[in-house]
């Protein structure tokens, strides 16, 4: 294998996924299941300092250490379905990254590629790029702390 990061391992195997499902009727189905496979987080994570702001429906997202040695882990919910299953995506993609990884790697061109921008309302884009911005932000805190 060449010099992938784990971040562009994930997203290549999230593209290979989407690649096999022929219609985004099948790609939503795929995208709410993997909603349903998200670990709840407790109601105490579930505050104001968790939330990501600019998103339609309520959406939190934790930052933590990862046990991967600089790495970062992401934990997150939502109230609305298909908004879980656009979490999972990401965590799937960018737990366990480091900070300089996460930062380098072009989510909007990948998101692109495999069409999850045109598939989403305006709304639900604005909530999806919003949950990328939250993840970046504390990537880069991270390296600045």
């Amino acid at each position: 294998m060449s010099n992938t990061t784990p971040l562009e391992q994930a997203a290549n195997e999230l593209r290979e996924d989407f690649e096999f499902l022929t219609d985004w009727e099948e790609r939503y189905a795929h995208i709410i299941d993997l909603g349903k496979s998200l670990s709840p987080l407790s109601d105490a994570e579930m505050i104001d300092d968790n939330k990501v702001m600019g998103c339609a429906s309520q959406v939190w997202l934790v930052t933590e250490p990862s046990v991967k040695e600089g790495a970062l882990k992401f934990r997150g919910a939502s109230d609305a379905i298909l908004v879980s299953g656009l979490i999972a995506m990401l965590l799937e993609i960018y737990s366990d990254n480091t900070p300089e990884d996460i930062l380098a790697f072009d989510a909007d061109a990948f998101f692109a590629s495999i069409g999850v921008d045109e598939a989403l309302s305006p709304q639900r884009s604005n909530g999806f790029k919003s949950m990328l911005a939250r993840i970046r932000q504390d990537a880069q805190s991270a390296i600045n702390s």
